[in-house]
């Protein structure tokens, strides 16, 4: 049985819900779906690209800003089809048509389900809440009628409407269980099952907590059909132990055949609340810990809230100046750090911002945490999503960015005025990138679990990463870099027990994406590794290192917006850490840059005249180029003490 390695050199397994677990995967042989085997099966994985974080207008943020979309079409649109936005027409339909010029292998819908029975009462004239107030004043729209939804998220106690869901009106339980049953009807319709395997999609829902308005949101993904029937939501698991806790019983202990992981995202609005670490190793914090170890395998680290990579900022040795840091940043230098602490109202960009707001200091914290409780309850893979709310799942290009707040993003000068979430801030947002065996829900969400995945800022980057001490000098020349590097080593998201006096060698394979006839992707800068550790008093430390840069450099026109350049199809490196110390916990991850782009808000800027373009056009914080990119889930080096 494979396990985590302590720092007392013992194998820690996990037991839950009467299941003996190790590192977050289950122990004993998942159940096995009814379906056809696909033809495209590769023993040495296949790579799919996918968006796990879509919402339609069946989320009531969606519905306020004129989505009338649902699931069906997110589903289409993601395969390939087209949907119409907002304005709306007399009869309340779209007249914005949008077509998705690059089909997703996967998706999942993920709507919030914290008010799915609310928003069917109040769109159906036949509800007995159809008139209610809150009703009423929610159909009307705009951002004021969405305040008292919020105010009901950040609710350490939350209770629901009582004109709505109270005594007299709707039996809100029983509908919610109805939406989320026609919810999973839906993805069994679009969920290929024959040979082809062409399409995969995922049952699904957004868990939206925001305690204090900072952002605690997970989305939960179901490995098959075979699901809880309710989701719990914030008002049935006000906390992220309830919720964990609650699925475990309900889904993986009381349903043969379900299994779940939940996904975090927008650290970068969680002012250090995501993740807070562990201060003692009690019984309790153990607990705690071990849940989400269980559980959270992955971080959403980019969408079109902004990135969560890294952050400039910080004067500290674990979050040293990395000129790529400044990507697409909601919050900008200067800013309130949180230091060790939390803060609150990171949601409305205020509050202060932590290091563990972002991937590199959660990962630290994790190193820490191994120190104090025998095991990374931090070991979490990277992904990226589109977060959309416009059923667009997948839509990412810079050049012909849509929005994905329905009418609030309207059209150019609506984009970069817009409040919702920070306007010309925003980012069209990413895809997730799959490693899987076929394109069916148990390989892909096995390969989740091992995180053996990572994130892209929206290009189709294909990136392959291996580590180990054994890994060969010459395996980016000699051909069988899958077969060589499995071998020798192990894939992105694994952890590597050190052995004493061993080394550590990291190498990656960054394909190019080409992109399609009419947009062509851009050609490649540059490979990176970046390694965190403690040092000897136990404090962390962050380098980053360059493996590999193109001889081809480029940058963009901001005139023309025209490519200069043409960069490297592809980058391979063997890198060396000649500073390797297996007696200390350590993470690796790779990054991988394009050449310049320009941003989609230089775009719009470009298409008003001059004299009619807004302020922020001028804005120097808001970038006119930006370096797309690719992010690898981590290794980890581990002691064998």
């Amino acid at each position: 049985m494979r396990g985590v390695v302590s720092k007392r050199g013992v194998v820690v397994c996990i037991a839950a819900a009467g299941l003996a677990q190790c590192g977050g995967a289950p122990a004993q042989p998942p159940w096995v779906e009814d379906r056809t085997p696909c033809l495209d099966y590769n023993e040495q994985r296949n790579l799919y690209f996918g968006d796990l974080h879509v919402h339609t207008g069946w989320s009531f943020d969606a519905w306020n800003s004129d989505v009338r979309l649902g699931p069906v079409d997110a589903y289409r649109y993601a395969q390939g089809g087209e949907v119409s936005l907002p304005p709306l027409d007399a009869n309340g339909a779209g007249t914005t048509t949008v077509t998705n010029p690059r089909p997703l292998d996967f998706a999942a819908v993920t709507e919030h389900a914290e008010f799915l029975a609310e928003v069917q009462a109040c769109q159906d004239p036949d509800s007995i809440a159809y008139n209610s107030e809150t009703c009423v004043a929610f159909r009307l729209g705009g951002p004021d009628a969405l305040v008292p939804w919020g105010i009901a998220l950040g609710a350490t106690a939350p209770v629901r409407f009582s004109d709505i869901c109270g005594e007299g009106a709707e039996d809100c339980d029983a509908l919610a269980s109805d939406v989320w049953s026609q919810l999973q009807d839906i993805n069994e319709q679009f969920y290929d099952r024959s040979e082809v395997c062409e399409f995969t999609s995922f049952v699904a829902y957004e868990w939206s907590g925001t305690a204090s308005l900072a952002n605690l949101h997970r989305n939960l993904i179901f490995r098959s059909e075979r699901v809880p029937e309710i989701p719990l939501s914030h008002f049935e698991a006000p906390t992220v132990t309830q919720l964990l806790g609650g699925l475990e019983t309900a889904c993986r202990a009381g349903i043969d055949g379900c299994d779940f992981l939940s996904i975090p995202h927008n650290t970068n609005w969680s002012n250090g609340n995501l993740f807070i670490p562990e201060t003692t190793s009690d019984e309790e914090a153990t607990e705690r810990a071990t849940l989400r170890a269980r559980n959270e395998p992955l971080l959403e680290v980019f969408q079109h809230k902004g990135d969560a990579e890294c952050s400039n900022g910080f004067d500290t040795l674990d979050a040293p100046p990395d000129e790529f840091c400044d990507f697409e940043k909601l919050r900008k230098v200067p800013f309130d750090d949180c230091g060790e602490g939390t803060g609150l109202n990171g949601i409305i960009g205020q509050g202060c911002v932590s290091r563990r707001d972002f991937l590199r200091g959660i990962l630290n914290a994790g190193l820490q945490q191994w120190t104090l409780l025998g095991f990374n309850p931090f070991r979490i893979g990277v992904v990226a999503a589109t977060d959309t709310h416009n059923a667009t799942a997948g839509r990412v290009e810079e050049d012909d960015y849509v929005g994905h707040f329905g009418s609030r993003e309207i059209d150019a000068a609506g984009r970069l005025v817009a409040a919702v979430p920070s306007g010309p801030r925003n980012s069209p947002g990413g895809l997730i990138a799959v490693w899987a065996e076929e394109n069916s829900r148990g390989p892909l969400f096995d390969a989740m679990q091992r995180r053996e995945v990572y994130g892209t800022s929206g290009p189709r980057i294909g990136v392959r990463l291996f580590a180990g001490a054994d890994v060969p000098d010459d395996l980016c020349s000699a051909g069988d870099f899958v077969s060589r590097g499995d071998a020798s080593g192990v894939p992105m998201g694994a952890e590597i027990a050190a052995a004493a006096g061993g080394s550590m060698k990291i190498a990656v394979q960054a394909e190019r994406d080409v992109g399609t006839a009419v947009a062509p992707g851009r050609g490649l800068e540059r490979v990176q590794i970046v390694k965190g550790w403690l040092d000897d008093e136990g404090g962390a430390r962050v380098e980053v290192f360059d493996a590999a840069i193109t001889d081809a450099p480029g940058s963009v026109d901001e005139l023309t917006c025209a490519p200069i350049g043409e960069g490297s199809d592809s980058l391979c490196a063997v890198w060396t850490d000649d500073a390797y110390d297996p007696e200390r916990p350590a993470w690796y991850y790779a990054r991988v840059l394009e050449l310049p782009v320009c941003r989609w808000s230089w775009r719009d800027c470009l298409s008003i005249p001059e004299g009619d373009r807004p302020d922020v056009c001028d804005d120097p914080q808001v970038e006119r180029a930006i370096r797309e990119r690719a992010w690898t889930s981590p290794v980890w080096s581990t002691p064998a003490i």
